[in-house]
């Protein structure tokens, strides 16, 4: 086990040790399922164990957290505004031994794992800032002596199950401030980043002699996610992961006609027209395709370039794609660091005789490095859009490179996959721009000009359409999702008169 290392040091700062309690149940830590190994994707060694939830533990959980909502939601929201500035700020002063445990047990770059973290406390002042707006309608009658307005009061409870490859951007700040409590699930294979970002939370909570079971984390599997699902007790289940597994999440949710909120496969496209910057969309592409290891769901996974321009751009992108450092994602100038697990260097392999059986020539990389680590080589295919692959989402390094000719063509071929997360065009004609942004351009949530498809800010709303689940997270009005809306009609008169001037008798 790797804990002792010195280089790992750090983790002891951060509350860790080489045996964990993965579940923080009514403001204690136990676990009382299985005990697993977090491996380190560098050499796949271990890192440390962790004793996951039991279906028991849950139980737990959930009744001391159905107890807290009731305190929770009747604080002022400034109030709970002012606890998640708390948060914030406690993340503040461990950001870089988060973001290092985020690079050392997931597997991207440091500086995209300090970024993560930021990326939560940003969360957390956009939180706080709206907790003194979250305002509703006042909306004129038609009836004398009427009034119409709007509230929004919290669900309640809003279960919150994420992803691996962004194992903590998704916290519940936002729920929070909306006046839920959170019941967490973080990915199984990095329960150290969901232990650590739990404690930060724990330790406020305490502080301002708050109840532990606000904030309920779990680590474990399917059967914990499952639990969250099918439980009546949370009426929103947030969910972030691949479209498969999210339609079965909003099937069972749907049962029992919960409320789903999903983050689901990209498969984004950036499209180079003729009049493009070249040097700019070739420094937007390599960082779109190749950062976190092409393991984001807002990654490049499509180049679509104008005939004029193609062999131009493919050279250059070959250029730079042979100058990128791929090794440990803790040591300096290193671009890529490893696929997260074993089975996803696996996948890559077997994506890429899958991209040469359906014709794809592959211009740069193709290769998984021999090593102990999850390492593979950033990859470049060109290859038509007629190949059923394209339309798959190969979570990697893996860029496919297509040829068109006209803007109508190439808008047909970003919007001719079942996903609809991020896309970007590179142009500088407004005619083009407001097209692609139009109507009849961009099928996407999240639809750039000039800019790569990955490292959308937190003000506007992140999400997609069609596969990639509808779901809106983080700013603009996403804090809706998290709130029950009522529709209060008052009459402050002594007649009753109906609306649409119906006459009852």
């Amino acid at each position: 086990m790797s804990f002792g290392k010195k280089e790992h040091d750090f983790l002891k700062e951060i509350g860790l040790g080489p045996r964990n309690l993965g579940c923080y149940v009514n403001g204690v830590w136990q676990g009382n399922g299985p005990v697993v190994s977090t491996m380190n994707p560098v050499d796949n060694q271990p890192i440390a164990e962790v004793a996951e939830a039991s279906i028991q533990d849950y139980e737990e959980g959930m009744q001391a957290c159905a107890h807290a909502a009731k305190i929770w939601m009747q604080i002022p929201t400034p109030k709970r505004g002012e606890i998640v500035r708390q948060i914030g700020d406690s993340l503040r002063t461990k950001i870089h031994h988060l973001g290092r445990l985020v690079s050392l047990e997931m597997g991207k770059i440091l500086a995209e794992g300090i970024g993560e973290v930021q990326e939560i406390v940003d969360m957390c002042d956009f939180a706080v800032g709206l907790s003194r707006q979250l305002n509703g309608s006042v909306i004129p009658s038609e009836r004398p002596n009427h009034m119409m307005l709007e509230m929004w009061n919290p669900l309640g409870i809003v279960g919150v199950i994420t992803a691996f490859n962004f194992p903590c951007a998704v916290l519940g700040e936002m729920e929070l401030v909306c006046g839920n409590c959170v019941v967490w699930k973080g990915a199984p294979t990095t329960p150290l980043i969901t232990i650590a970002m739990t404690k930060i939370i724990a330790g406020v909570l305490e502080k301002n002699n708050l109840p532990g079971a606000i904030f309920t984390a779990f680590c474990g599997g399917a059967e914990i996610g499952q639990a969250i699902a099918k439980d009546p007790r949370i009426p929103l289940v947030s969910f972030t992961g691949s479209s498969q597994v999210g339609l079965m999440v909003q099937q069972t949710v749907n049962q029992r006609y919960g409320k789903c909120l999903l983050e689901l496969s990209g498969n984004n496209a950036i499209i180079v027209m003729d009049d493009a910057d070249i040097e700019l969309a070739v420094r937007s592409v390599l960082f779109a395709a190749v950062g976190t290891a092409g393991q984001r769901c807002t990654t490049c996974r499509r180049l679509l370039l104008h005939e004029s321009v193609y062999q131009k751009v493919l050279d250059r992108l070959a250029e730079v794609y042979g100058q990128v450092k791929v090794g440990n994602p803790l040591e300096k100038g290193t671009l890529i660091g490893p696929l997260h697990t074993r089975a996803s260097r696996e996948n890559f392999a077997k994506g890429i005789e899958i991209i040469k059986s359906q014709g794809g020539k592959i211009v740069a990389g193709g290769s998984v490095i021999e090593s102990e680590g999850n390492y593979v080589q950033p990859t470049i295919v060109e290859i038509s859009t007629s190949a059923e692959v394209v339309k798959q989402e190969l979570f990697g390094p893996v860029l496919y490179v297509m040829k068109f000719k006209t803007l109508n063509e190439a808008i047909e071929i970003n919007n001719s996959v079942p996903q609809g997360l991020s896309s970007s065009i590179f142009t500088r004609r407004p005619e083009i721009i407001f097209k692609w942004i139009g109507s009849q351009g961009s099928d996407c949530g999240i639809v750039n000009v000039n800019i790569p498809t990955n490292g959308a800010e937190i003000g506007g709303a992140f999400g997609g359409e069609k596969a990639t689940g509808g779901g809106r997270e983080a700013g603009s009005d996403s804090w809706k999702q998290y709130m029950r809306r009522s529709t209060c009609t008052i009459n402050y008169g002594s007649e009753l008169p109906l609306a649409q001037g119906i006459n009852f008798g």
